[in-house]
């Protein structure tokens, strides 16, 4: 039986909106939590003195459903459940399996007391007819696999090193998580059927791409280069070098569909000095390590780019708008801006080593303002180098 892991920190966004006149619209891969995370917040609803007659919760993915992936029935089913002087908290997993499921939510969301919540795993979710429909009238939360935090707590070992190593060998994935992690084989199977699931229905067949055997040479290449600068037309080239002939165009449509499916995040370059983005040589993370493991040989296996990545998901877990910073000749791992701040983050796997040292630290020290700037490191000491603070990264990431 799975364990549930309280996720505060999307818990307490669909609190902070409980009734608010928006749509709650929950986003991410598949698998990552978000029907659980409705179950934590009607938990938290019915403590809160809400009755169960006054809560709706269906998925779409159920077969029991099928019957629902009309709009027209859809809203049919739910009107006729509607309180009619109290509110209804409607909650709708994986909305996009019926088409046409846009006039349902807005119908279903104007009426008098009710408070909607939807989930999917594609971005389309967001764009086109449903975008037009609710401009203006939604929130989106977007939710990523477990953070180390909500791993460690999930983890019967105590020792942060140890539970940390495994974070990095077999991912963040809830189910891999609580259920899974003794048995390598099962796991395996677990995350290859996550992969084709994802690649068949949120990237195939939401975008009528033809050839799966491309599209997953293009995962691979991903996963290979994670944390490293690329653009398509290197992708390209690799392919075309391999003795396949396709366009760049074609390489563009893939790697949007893959991002757009939440598999993989884009991360652009911002020029520090000045201060616009760069719309060459961005980067790619994926959004869960283990599976990259799955996908990958141990021999193509970097810890230092597997710990950018892991680094690179947390900053978002905490609400940051992240970019790749250039200033100069050298590059700052990331850039984190939300609201009026910013920080500024090198990744690496140890600084012991002076001149490591020195290398990670030119770029920060280049960067004239006064926000804060770190340096993360494994290493199992503390400092402070002109006003930047190194800290290891299993205590930044529990903080």
């Amino acid at each position: 039986m799975e364990k549930i892991v309280p996720r505060p920190r999307f818990l307490e966004k669909l609190i902070k909106f409980r009734e608010v006149d928006v749509i709650k619209v929950v986003t991410g891969v598949r698998r990552c939590g978000k029907s659980t995370l409705f179950e934590l917040f009607i938990e938290h609803l019915k403590q809160a003195g809400v009755e169960e007659s006054q809560i709706i919760h269906i998925n779409l993915e159920d077969v029991n459903m099928e019957h629902l992936h009309d709009y027209h029935a859809l809203n049919e089913f739910l009107v006729n459940k509607l309180q009619k002087e109290r509110m209804t908290y409607i909650f709708i997993d994986e909305v996009g399996r019926c088409p046409g499921f846009e006039k349902a939510v807005d119908s279903i969301y104007i009426k008098k007391n009710t408070d909607v919540y939807i989930t999917g795993s594609n971005a389309d979710l967001l764009s086109g007819e449903l975008a037009t429909l609710i401009s203006g009238r939604y929130v989106e939360i977007k939710m990523l696999p477990f953070s180390f935090a909500e791993f460690y707590e999930a983890n019967e070992n105590k020792d942060k090193n140890r539970a940390f190593i495994d974070y990095l060998n077999i991912g963040s994935l809830p189910v891999v998580v609580t259920q899974l992690k003794s048995d390598m084989e099962l796991s395996d199977q677990y995350l290859e059927g996550i992969y084709n699931t994802v690649i068949v229905k949120d990237v195939v067949s939401r975008k009528g791409i033809s050839d799966i055997g491309l599209l997953k040479n293009i995962v691979k290449y991903l996963c290979s280069n994670v944390g490293s600068s690329i653009s398509t037309a290197n992708i390209t080239g690799y392919i075309n070098n391999s003795g396949r002939k396709i366009t760049q165009k074609t390489v563009d449509k893939y790697i949007k569909a893959l991002v757009d499916s939440f598999l993989f995040y884009n991360v652009e370059r911002y020029n520090i000095k000045g201060k616009n983005l760069l719309k060459t040589l961005g980067k790619y993370y994926i959004v869960d390590t283990g599976l990259r493991n799955h996908l990958l040989s141990s021999a193509n296996l970097d810890t230092g780019h597997q710990i950018e990545n892991i680094v690179f998901l947390e900053l978002l877990r905490r609400g940051y708008r992240v970019n790749i910073g250039k200033i100069d000749e050298r590059e700052i791992d990331f850039v984190a801006a939300r609201q009026n701040t910013k920080e500024y983050y090198q990744v690496s796997l140890s600084a012991l080593d002076e001149p490591v040292r020195e290398r990670e630290l030119a770029p920060l020290l280049k960067v004239s303002d006064n926000y804060p700037k770190y340096l993360l490191t494994l290493d199992f000491i503390s400092g402070d180098y002109e006003g930047i603070k190194q800290i290891n990264l299993i205590d930044w990431l529990l903080l």
